[in-house]
This record gives structure tokens, C-alpha cells and sequence, in this order.
């Protein structure tokens, strides 16, 4: 590149510089920062190897966001992955309680918050569509904050339709 030519490219930057608006630090206002949310995660399981349910909570500012659901009844699985703002529930914050209704009449849950734990009740959740076989899911499921152990009452029992 010629001399010529670089002196003019200066000389454009330059006048383009001179240009441009001159802000001071003291003229910007500092962007709000969003408030820092508090994000938890914990775990239990309850049962052996052939049967057994887990269940994965991601708690944002101490209510559930997202859950991730397992059960096995040896050869069967059923999984259910649900969280805020998906195309595959609803969610409604009441107090301490949140209840979550799935898309199509699959059933519902009701999501308790307690200190240092979480409490769902589910009701009518269809296992053919999460676990691919007859009935429904219902009753409770407890997770408690550092216990890898769930407390379960009717989640994994077999209904009338479900032998």
C-alpha cells in the first residue's frame, strides 16, 4: 500500500473520530442489572433396581421450574420431563402451592414448597403417554433437600386397570 494511500486512510478515520458524539463516563447511566437469581437442584430415588421412582428438581428463587420424573417397573419405564413455560403444561403459583394441569387431559399436579423440601401430588397422569402402558399415576412424592431418599405413597401401586 502506497504512502499516499495510507495517509488518506489516516486522514478519514481521523475526521471520522472528530466526528463522532464524545460521551463522558459520568453522562452514561449504568444498565440495571437484573436481580441474580437463586438456582437449586436436588435429587431422591425410592426402591430397588426392577422398581423404583426418582424424581430431578430444579428450583429458581425456591419454586420448582423444572422436574424430571422416572419410575421402573421392571420390564417397563416411565419418564416425564415438565417445566415452565413448555408447550406441554400449565402452571399456576397459588401461595405455597403451584399446580401444573398437562396439555390434552394427561392429568395434573400439585406442587407443594415447603422449607427445605418439595411435596407433588399427582393426580390422573396418563402412563400410557409417559410410560407406555395402562392407568394412572397418583400420590405423592416427597423430595427433601441433601436426603437421596424419596418418600412415595400410591406412585408406583398398580390400579385396577393397571394388571
Amino acid at each position: 500500500m502506497s504512502r499516499t494511500i495510507r495517509s488518506a486512510i489516516a486522514n478519514c478515520c481521523a475526521i471520522a473520530l472528530a466526528a463522532a458524539p464524545v460521551t463522558t463516563a459520568s453522562a452514561e447511566t449504568p444498565a440495571a442489572k437484573p436481580a441474580a437469581r437463586k438456582t437449586e437442584t436436588f435429587a431422591c430415588m425410592l426402591g430397588t433396581e426392577d422398581s423404583h421412582a426418582r424424581i430431578a428438581v430444579e428450583l429458581l428463587d425456591g419454586r420448582v421450574n423444572r422436574f424430571a420424573y422416572y419410575s421402573k417397573w421392571k420390564p417397563r419405564t416411565c419418564s416425564m420431563e415438565v417445566a415452565r413455560g413448555d408447550a406441554f403444561s400449565q402452571w399456576l403459583d397459588q401461595g405455597a402451592t403451584t399446580a401444573v394441569v398437562l396439555r390434552d387431559e394427561l392429568g395434573s399436579l400439585w406442587i407443594d414448597h415447603g422449607q427445605g423440601r418439595v411435596h407433588f401430588t399427582f393426580s390422573d397422569v396418563d402412563r400410557v403417554r409417559y410410560c407406555g402402558m395402562e392407568g394412572k399415576i397418583n400420590g405423592y412424592l416427597t423430595i427433601r433437600r441433601a436426603d437421596p431418599k424419596c418418600e412415595l405413597q400410591g406412585v408406583l401401586e398398580r390400579g385396577a386397570a393397571d394388571d
